[in-house]
């Protein structure tokens, strides 16, 4: 028996609908020196500590704890928070057409995002299509983070969701995996024409839209 097909869409935001880099920012502070950067990006302000933020952990304290090792790097572990704008390039080519589309379809739409709390509100202030979710789940508000199955289980809980029901985008393959484990369709996101085409055999968008 065929499975019914999905009503809702479940939105990742980083790398899904916001083109987010640190190196859009970093790149400026080494003069282009790419190779610093890297360094810098793989020895200091690195995607673990980033997590850590995304979990929870304030910025004060995740500058300090760099600051203590890397004295003489103050300013450049300091600039993360203070110029977070500039790690946001803009809206990812494509999918915030697709985002608006289902919207105008009246398909219930949800955010599911690994995003530190004391930042997400600039990218809400900066990109209007962040307020066109019915829900929206931040991590760092939970001090719990994707993969974790629970904070899958806390959008489902809270907006009274069934995972049977989602479409789950997210461009991280072990946060696809998770929610593929829960129930939900899982995509991973690699380009807007790619999900346009995975939404369209879902029945969630019409093909040649």
């Amino acid at each position: 028996m065929a499975a019914p097909r999905p009503t809702t869409v479940v939105f990742d935001l980083g790398n899904v609908l916001v083109d987010w880099n640190p190196r859009y920012l970093y790149r400026t502070l080494f003069d282009g020196d790419d190779a610093a950067m890297e360094r810098f990006l793989a020895e200091v302000c690195t995607p673990a500590w980033n997590d850590e933020q995304d979990r929870g952990r304030s910025f004060e304290e995740a500058c300090a704890l760099l600051v203590r090792d890397h004295p003489d790097k103050r300013s450049l572990i300091e600039a993360w928070p203070l110029r977070y704008d500039e790690t946001m390039a803009g809206p990812m080519a494509g999918t915030v057409e697709i985002l608006a589309e289902l919207r105008a379809r009246e398909v219930p739409l949800y955010a599911l995002s690994n995003w530190s709390a004391e930042t997400f509100p600039r990218a809400q202030a900066r990109f209007p299509f962040l307020g066109w979710f019915r829900g929206v789940v931040i991590s760092g508000a939970l001090r719990m983070a994707k993969p974790d199955p629970e904070i899958y289980r806390h959008l489902l809980d809270t907006y009274k969701l069934h995972a049977e029901d989602i479409v789950f985008i997210d461009d991280a393959p072990r946060n696809v995996e998770a929610a593929a484990a829960l129930g939900m369709r899982a995509v991973r996101f690699t380009d807007a024409a790619a999900l346009r085409a995975a939404l369209v055999d879902f029945g969630l968008l019409a093909s040649g839209e």
